[in-house]
């Protein structure tokens, strides 16, 4: 089994410049989560209230260091809650809440559902065999 790496960034501020100061009180912590088999980056970030997950994944800049990120194709959740299922907002529309986790999924490589059911058949082969 390969060594896992596990990333974590100390804590950083983004806003967007508008008219008005943002106060610190207009801020909430959030967190950008996103694994690959041997490296996990976990990036903590303060953004404006109302941000959305889809907002707050750009401004993170994991993109940047993992340019095969796609926002319109990877899904996202938070704490492995789907966004845009059971209720759930889409990223762009999800505003973030205090110490809410946005995560990254990357797409399956099998079907899981397929590798069960060639799994059971070739038990089923070695059995009468």
């Amino acid at each position: 089994m390969a060594d896992s790496t596990i990333e974590a960034s100390s804590t950083k501020t983004n806003s967007t410049e508008t008219n008005s100061t943002v106060t610190k009180s207009s801020m909430i912590t959030v967190e950008v989560a996103y694994a690959l088999p041997e490296k996990q980056t976990l990036l903590s970030l303060s953004v404006p209230v109302g941000t959305t997950a889809l907002e707050t994944v750009e401004q993170s800049g994991i993109l940047t260091t993992y340019p095969q990120i796609d926002v319109n194709s990877d899904k996202m959740g938070v704490f492995s809650q789907v966004l845009g299922t059971k209720g759930l907002d889409e990223p762009a529309a999800y505003k973030m809440r205090e110490r809410d986790r946005i995560e990254i999924y990357r797409p399956l490589i099998a079907d899981p559902k397929e590798v069960r059911r060639r799994r059971a058949e070739e038990a089923k082969a070695k059995k009468e065999a």
